[in-house]
């Protein structure tokens, strides 16, 4: 049966996800020729206007302009102008609907999904053929079409000769290395000046440790518990502001760093100076694993 099984808009640039359709298609086959189009969806920037990419038992067929991709997946048997004709039909709803300064500075996946409400009425006339009413259309695409055949992606261009399990290259990551962290709380923002605060305090004796040992000859030791203090202190502001991997194990190894740090100069401090900075310490290390990175959008797997 000829159909379009799926549809999703991207933005051309980053293969960025802007809105799809929300069916649930069981069927692994399909699913197999989904991850095809996810790594299409990351070439899009070094395509044609216009593409076609034939796996198997369906089709994927790409527009894209003004910097936005349309996508759809379809039975190989699906007529390439009404393919065409479709993907037409989302470009043209969705450039009046949007304006191109949210579609350029979106960050999270699916922005648009309110889109796919479009996509999903669309999809359901364009799969029943006999209700278009769009022969003009139609006959004006199967011109277009036959003057300028869409660019045929091959695999081979993508690295996936082997299949997409087999790409070359690093596998794309999503936004993941650029993921965002939760918003800033106030116990958040306080935790980091103080613990600013704690590596000026452990930089200025750090200075003041080099001038005595330059005068008396003291410990170098001293010195180093010092500058390390103040090194785990920023450590801790940088984990607390950026999302790294295992940044909660950086974050506890910083804050034994600090412990030592402090047995260390226990007698080069009172009792309420080593209680402020290991206090402060323990804070931060709370509010980095309090602050996690942003989870995904509610319809990020559409």
């Amino acid at each position: 049966m000829s159909l379009i099984l799926f549809a999703s808009v991207v933005r051309a640039r980053d293969g960025l996800p802007l809105s799809a359709s929300t069916d649930h298609e069981q069927n692994m086959s399909v699913q197999e020729t989904k991850k095809y189009l996810k790594v299409v969806s990351k070439k899009l920037d070094h395509l044609p206007d216009r593409c076609i990419m034939r796996r198997g038992p369906h089709n994927i067929n790409i527009i894209s302009s003004l910097g936005v991709s349309y996508m759809m997946l379809c039975s190989e048997s699906y007529p390439s102008v009404l393919a065409f004709c479709f993907l037409d039909e989302l470009q043209k709803e969705f450039i009046t609907t949007y304006e191109m300064g949210p579609i350029n500075t979106a960050i999270r996946p699916y922005s648009f999904i309110e889109f796919d409400n479009f996509i999903q009425k669309t999809k359901q006339r364009f799969n029943n053929p006999r209700s278009l009413s769009t022969k003009m259309n139609l006959a004006d695409m199967q011109t277009e079409i036959r003057l300028r055949p869409p660019y045929q992606i091959s695999l081979q261009e993508l690295g996936l000769e082997n299949g997409v399990g087999h790409r070359k290259g690093p596998a794309y990551k999503g936004i993941a290395p650029h993921q965002r962290l939760e918003p800033l709380t106030l116990a958040g923002i306080i935790s980091c000046l103080l613990s600013l605060l704690c590596a000026g305090l452990n930089l200025i004796r750090g200075f003041h440790a080099v001038e005595s040992l330059l005068q008396n000859n003291e410990d170098m030791t001293c010195i180093l518990a010092f500058f390390l203090g103040t090194a785990a202190c920023l450590y801790q502001c940088y984990l607390f502001a950026h999302s790294t991997s295992w940044r909660t194990v950086k974050s506890f190894l910083s804050f034994g760093l600090i412990c030592l740090c402090n047995m260390y100069l226990y007698e080069l401090r009172n009792l309420w100076q080593l209680f402020f900075h290991v206090t402060v310490a323990a804070f931060i290390t709370l509010q980095i694993r309090l602050r996690q990175p942003q989870s995904k959008s509610p319809d990020y797997n559409v």
